[in-house]
């Protein structure tokens, strides 16, 4: 009764009432607010400076691309968003004209000076030329790159070499607004699946070029976009609060759930029509620990439970159902098979676990066998998760359920074995095993000072002491990890990758040598795998590029770069009034297809 009671105090503040107003007004003028947690800071919100899943979860709802996806369509759908229409493509793959839908706005700003404005094609090409813009230093520079769009790199590279401003103004042939509403893009060689990158809000989402040159080397802290939310409220590593973007165009709840989604068709019955977004506020909190996330959310703090901790699985979950006590107040579960991947990753530049002559393979290999994935899966994850056969993820292409390899092998007496045979031996005496020179051996892995890091490290310990390895933990924050990382300076980290996009290709992109310095932390270079990957890019799906995918998954298995562990399976609790949630599987985009009930 005290939470209900302080819940209807704050709606009341909210509306600008005070206690003992009419009640009747007070529930007319409450907001739809959702509220949930992020478990790790947020960095900002510029898209072309963005890597981090939770700051890009928040661009993704400010920001819109010219397509976007059905919220429940499985196989995942690509639908038009800002475009008029899916893009019109030359039969190479090389040309595509994509015609943008007028009327589309972004939101209100002071830099507009009280005026609307409008979307148009040159918007996307300065959005995307930013990228290429050495000043921005954007890591997704790498993967725009790949694109080919044409002139681009020439662009960049002349900013680079004479040391002078990036010229935006340049026209080039391969990003053009032929007028206010139709953008063409040449490539230099095919992509079958550039629509694909199209439609990721997070990223691909157009910025006004006025904003940005008037915030400057703030505009991380100033997102404005055409998308159905904007920032009001930003207190950095605790609250985010976004609003309805009050100037969104008109738009409807629509989706085609596949016949035999008997889940899909019920929300899509009781959506279909409401005008989006349908939540006017929501609030991000910050809390890392999952103790006091899993309590805010017990308490209706929050409205949604983005990922139940493992800890709490077996409590909430039992038997993989909603336990009976909170069945009992209406708390609703979903369970996905999430496009992802858990991985381990050596530093392939490392002098002890780097390198490609065979007693470097043997040590990497050895390690990988010496982990117990099903353990993982029973202790830690509390069964939610399948073991990973290699880095490419559920539901994207490439991805075959049947596929079986080494990746998932538990077998200590082999891994004891290929050390042995390689001269990994115990000189001294100690229990612990030495260099095939005879210098010491201690491998340092990268961790985090928070309660899950600290079991997941128990498991590695216990791990590296069935090889007789001797192991050391190097302990620091997420985000400064990830920058240790990227500069090649972590010998082995444990951490996590999500799908972006339906072509199993990006899984991949952590080993091709292109990708070193961002994507690639195992910073893994080897022709064979390289010239696979840059053949998958140019190819149509079919049975040749499924051929291509076996090669890159033997070639990571004959290697170890990194060790993929499992596929997540996720689960996601919501209190009873939440109407529509259903995980995204390609982006996390999801706030505007959500309805809150009044409670």
């Amino acid at each position: 009764m005290a939470v209900k009671r302080r819940r209807l105090l704050q709606a009341s503040l909210a509306a600008g009432l005070m206690p003992g107003m009419a009640p009747a007004k007070a529930a007319a003028a409450q907001a739809k607010v959702l509220r949930y947690a992020f478990v790790v800071a947020e960095t900002g919100f510029d898209p072309a400076q963005l890597t981090d899943l939770y700051s890009l979860t928040v661009t993704s709802h400010i920001f819109e691309a010219p397509y976007g996806y059905d919220p429940l369509a499985m196989p995942p759908r690509i639908v038009p968003l800002t475009a008029q229409a899916l893009p019109e493509v030359s039969a190479d793959f090389r040309v595509f004209r994509i015609r943008l839908r007028p009327g589309t706005f972004f939101a209100d700003d002071p830099v507009f000076k009280g005026r609307r404005r409008e979307l148009v094609a040159a918007d996307y090409v300065y959005s995307w030329k930013r990228m290429a813009d050495p000043a921005v230093k954007s890591p997704s520079w790498a993967a725009i790159e790949e694109l080919n769009i044409i002139g681009l790199s020439e662009l960049r590279s002349e900013a680079q070499q004479l040391k002078k401003p990036f010229n935006y103004d340049r026209p080039i042939e391969g990003l053009r607004a032929i007028d206010d509403h139709t953008l063409e893009i040449r490539l230099a060689q095919p992509r079958p699946r550039l629509v694909q990158t199209l439609a990721q809000n997070d990223r691909m989402g157009a910025l006004a070029r006025e904003v940005v040159e008037a915030y400057g080397t703030d505009i991380m802290a100033h997102p404005v976009g055409t998308g159905p939310f904007r920032l009001t409220r930003w207190r950095r590593s605790s609250l985010i609060v976004l609003e309805k973007n009050p100037g969104y165009r008109e738009r409807y709840y629509e989706s085609e759930p596949a016949k035999d989604d008997v889940e899909g068709q019920v929300i899509a019955a009781t959506l279909r029509g409401r005008r989006l977004p349908m939540v006017d506020r929501v609030e991000l909190a910050i809390i890392e620990e999952s103790q006091p996330r899993w309590l805010s959310f017990l308490n209706g703090e929050q409205d949604f439970m983005d990922r139940v901790p493992p800890e709490f699985v077996n409590v909430a979950l039992p038997h993989g159902t909603v336990a009976p006590n909170l069945a009992k107040r209406g708390i609703k579960l979903t369970r996905t098979l999430a496009a992802d991947a858990v991985f381990t990753f050596f530093n392939m530049q490392d002098p002890v676990v780097g390198g490609y002559t065979p007693e470097k393979v043997a040590l990497r290999r050895a390690i990988s066998l010496a982990w117990d994935v099903e353990r993982e899966i029973r202790l830690q994850r509390r069964g939610q998760a399948v073991p990973a056969q290699s880095q490419v993820m559920p539901y994207t292409s490439g991805y075959d359920p049947a596929y079986k390899s080494e990746m998932s092998d538990f077998d200590v007496a082999r891994a004891n074995a290929l050390l042995d045979l390689y001269g990994y031996k115990d000189v001294d005496g100690d229990g612990w095993r030495e260099l095939p020179d005879g210098k010491p051996l201690e491998i340092a892995f990268a961790t985090q000072p928070d309660s899950l890091s600290r079991s997941y490290d128990e498991l590695w310990k216990l791990s590296f002491a069935r090889i007789h390895v001797k192991l050391k933990f190097v302990t620091a924050k997420w985000p400064e990890n990830l920058k240790s990382a990227r500069a090649g300076k972590l010998m082995m980290w444990f951490l996590a990758d999500t799908a972006v996009q339906a072509d199993g290709a990006a899984c991949i992109q952590r080993l091709y040598s292109r990708q070193i310095g961002n994507r690639n932390m195992s910073r893994f270079e080897q022709p064979d795998f390289d010239r696979a990957y840059e053949r998958l890019q140019l190819l149509p799906d079919g049975p040749e590029r499924e051929a291509l995918f076996l090669q890159v998954k033997r070639l990571q298995l004959a290697y170890m770069p990194l060790k993929t562990h499992v596929h997540r399976i996720i689960p996601d609790l919501m209190q009873p009034w939440v109407v529509g949630y259903r995980r995204p599987l390609f982006r996390y985009e999801f706030w505007q297809f959500l309805d809150i009930e009044p409670h």
